[in-house]
C-alpha cells in the first residue's frame, strides 16, 4: 500500500515583519518530515516573486526539503510571468501551484491569464520541465453553479497541465470524500492532497471558511462557541480536531495532506507528532 503524502504551506512574512521571521517559522518546522513546502505569493507585485522565490531557494538549499511556489495569475501580464517562472527555475522550485487569486475590486486583471488552467497551459508550453501543481474545492467553488461544473472546470485544469492537486481547506471530511468520488468519476486521476487548516483563532476560523464558502460542521461550531473567547484552549482543541480529520482521512485512503502552517511551528509540530506514525 502506497503511503500518503504529507506537505505543508508556508507565507513570506508581512511587509512590516522583519525578513527573518520566516527562518523562524522554518526553524521551528525542524522535526516535521514534510514531501514539500509550498510557499504563497502576494497580490502580484514584483517584490512578492522575488519574496516566493527567495524563501523557496531557501527552502530547498537550507533545510533540503523541495519546495513549491504559489503563482496567482489573473493580474500578471506575460512579461511578469516570464519574469515570476525565471525566478522560480533559478530557485529550482519542485513545481508552481498556479491559481488564478482573489479578485480585488480596487484592480483590473490584467486580463492574459483569466483562469488558472491558462496559466498551467501557459507553463506546461514555455516550461515543459517544470510540474504544475493546481488547487482544488471539496465544497465548490464560490464562483461555480454547483459542484458538478466545478469539477468539469477542474478537469480542464488538469488536461492543462495540472499533475497534482491540494484542496482548500474544509471541516467535514464527507465533504472531501464527496468531492473525491466525483473527481475520480469525472476521469481525474492525479493526486489529490487534502487541504487542512488547524483551528487556533476563532475570528479567522469565520473569515476564512466565509471566504472559501466552506461550511462549519455542528462539531466545530460548538469549539467555537465555547473556547471561541479562550485562544489557548481553543488551540488545543484545533489541534486535537486537525489531527482527528487527518487521522480519519488516511485511514480512507486518501492521497496526502497538505497543512496550512499559517506560520504557527509549534501548532504544526504537535500536529505531526499525533499522527507522522500514520505516514511511514
Amino acid at each position: 500500500m502506497t503511503k500518503p503524502l504529507f506537505s505543508l504551506e508556508v507565507f513570506p512574512p508581512k511587509r512590516t515583519a522583519p525578513v527573518g521571521t520566516i527562518y523562524d517559522t522554518l526553524d521551528g518546522l525542524r522535526g516535521v518530515d514534510p514531501a514539500f513546502i509550498s510557499v504563497t505569493y502576494g497580490t502580484g507585485k514584483q517584490s512578492d516573486r522575488t519574496a516566493t522565490a527567495r524563501i523557496a531557494n531557501t527552502i530547498r538549499t537550507e533545510y533540503g526539503i523541495p519546495a513549491v511556489a504559489h503563482l496567482t495569475c489573473q493580474y500578471l501580464t506575460r512579461e511578469q510571468a516570464d519574469e515570476a517562472l525565471d525566478m522560480f527555475v533559478q530557485a529550482k522550485v519542485a513545481a508552481v501551484l498556479a491559481l488564478r487569486g482573489d479578485r480585488n475590486p480596487e484592480r483590473e486583471p490584467a486580463g492574459v491569464f483569466h483562469h488558472a488552467s491558462d496559466l498551467a497551459a501557459y507553463i506546461r508550453r514555455t516550461h515543459p520541465e517544470m510540474a504544475v501543481y493546481g488547487a482544488c474545492y471539496p465544497e465548490c467553488h464560490p464562483q461555480s453553479r454547483d459542484l458538478d461544473e466545478d469539477i468539469a472546470h477542474l478537469r480542464l485544469k488538469v488536461d492543462a497541465g495540472a499533475s497534482h492537486l491540494i484542496s482548500q481547506l474544509f471541516y467535514d471530511d464527507r465533504d472531501f470524500l464527496r468531492f473525491l468520488d466525483k473527481a475520480r468519476a469525472a476521469g481525474i486521476d492525479v493526486p489529490i492532497e487534502a487541504g487542512i487548516m488547524p483551528v487556533t483563532n476563532a475570528a479567522s476560523v469565520r473569515r476564512m471558511t466565509g471566504m472559501c464558502s466552506s461550511k462549519v460542521p455542528e462539531r466545530l461550531a460548538v469549539m467555537l462557541d465555547r473556547w471561541g473567547d479562550d485562544p489557548a484552549t481553543l488551540r488545543e482543541a484545533g489541534i486535537i480536531y486537525a489531527s482527528e480529520q487527518i487521522a480519519d482521512l488516511v485511514a480512507r485512503g486518501v492521497d496526502g495532506i497538505h497543512l496550512y502552517t499559517m506560520n504557527h511551528p509549534g501548532v504544526t509540530r504537535r500536529i505531526w507528532a499525533n499522527v507522522k506514525g500514520l505516514f511511514h
